[in-house]
């Protein structure tokens, strides 16, 4: 059984050396600003919290990155922004000789990072590159993955920033990195070693950027923020402004699993509250809820936070379903203030 949701008897940005926190969804949406964020992350690093910025983002240099944090009043340096082209040129790192040519399938982020982790970026599978380093950009077509397709047919590696499937935007979810490069790997049958989340590999850089040894991961994404979160042995903060629901949070797999569960960033300056069980019914400030004939029941109680009913539904749910109870999901009420 995984650990279930826990508590905080201090605020977080006093629990933790470092947040390690994602961008689309978290801190910004798009373009646009995300209510609260700049508020939490501010008021966290006033109180000695530091912060690194990870993204599975591989388009973006990281100055760009620092400059929108700071357009939103989120004041950020390039050096405290983490990005899935810097993951993936690490990651070529470990398997391709220095000086080799790379074909670079992405944006300028990507093609700076690879330049400068010592490879020589290259851009048509006739340059004989021996590796493809594939990244999201939004001007990405049929013939920039035809020629990653024709060199790793040809033998290249074929190495990805990010397998995110989706990809939020101010209008909507559009596709993501994963989706482009299961095209190529339809092509070829090749599927790529992955740099990005839910891979912990940036998380450990980012501690070790900063020095230390502990970190609250905070995203909004459970298989790739939170996954990542678990498989690094980290504590992670679900955030409700993105791409995963609280009714997510109560159906998550194990390795998907948030620690702490918050509306917003605000989170970070707040306490969070310890679940306890009585019996079968497991409780959370004044929310009490169990399973019971694979039913989701709920006790009746005045001025109930609905976010405690979804903390106290994550642990009922977790316990009964981690021993092979059966649940049955269409008893998860439709929360309204969340």
């Amino acid at each position: 059984m995984s650990e279930l949701i826990i508590g905080s008897e201090q605020p977080l940005a006093a629990s933790y050396p470092l947040a390690l926190v994602d961008l689309d969804g978290v801190a910004y949406k798009g373009p646009l600003p995300i209510e609260y964020a700049a508020h939490g992350l501010n008021s966290a690093r006033a109180t000695g919290m530091q912060l690194v910025f990870v993204t599975n983002n591989a388009s973006r240099e990281p100055q760009e990155v620092a400059d929108q944090l700071t357009g939103l009043d989120i004041p950020a340096d390039s050096s405290e922004i983490m990005t899935a082209a810097q993951a993936c040129a690490r990651l070529l790192q470990d398997h391709v000789p220095a000086g080799a040519r790379i074909l670079v399938v992405g944006g300028a982020g990507l093609i700076t990072a690879v330049r400068e982790a010592g490879y020589e970026p290259v851009f048509s599978a006739n340059d004989d590159p021996v590796a493809v380093a594939q990244g999201f950009h939004p001007s990405l077509g049929w013939e920039h993955l035809a020629e990653a397709a024709y060199a790793i047919s040809n033998g290249a590696q074929h190495f990805a920033s990010n397998l995110d499937l989706s990809l939020p935007t101010a209008r909507g979810f559009a596709p993501g990195n994963g989706a482009l490069v299961g095209a190529v790997q339809s092509a070829t049958g090749v599927a790529p070693l992955s740099a990005g989340k839910p891979s912990p590999a940036m998380y450990r850089m980012a501690m070790e950027k900063a020095g230390v040894t502990d970190a609250l991961v905070v995203g909004d994404r459970l298989d790739t923020d939170l996954a990542g979160a678990r498989a690094g042995g980290l504590h992670g903060l679900h955030v409700l402004t993105g791409v995963n629901s609280a009714r997510d949070d109560i159906l998550a797999a194990p390795e998907n699993r948030p620690h702490f569960i918050a509306r917003d960033l605000r989170a970070l300056q707040e306490t969070q509250p310890r679940q306890g069980r009585e019996e079968t019914w497991f409780t959370s400030g004044n929310a009490a809820v169990t399973v019971r004939d694979s039913r989701l029941v709920i006790a009746e109680h005045d001025g109930v936070d609905e976010l405690d009913i979804v903390r106290a539904a994550c642990c009922a749910v977790w316990s009964h379903v981690d021993v092979g109870g059966e649940f049955d999901s269409s008893t998860i009420p439709n929360f309204v203030t969340l």
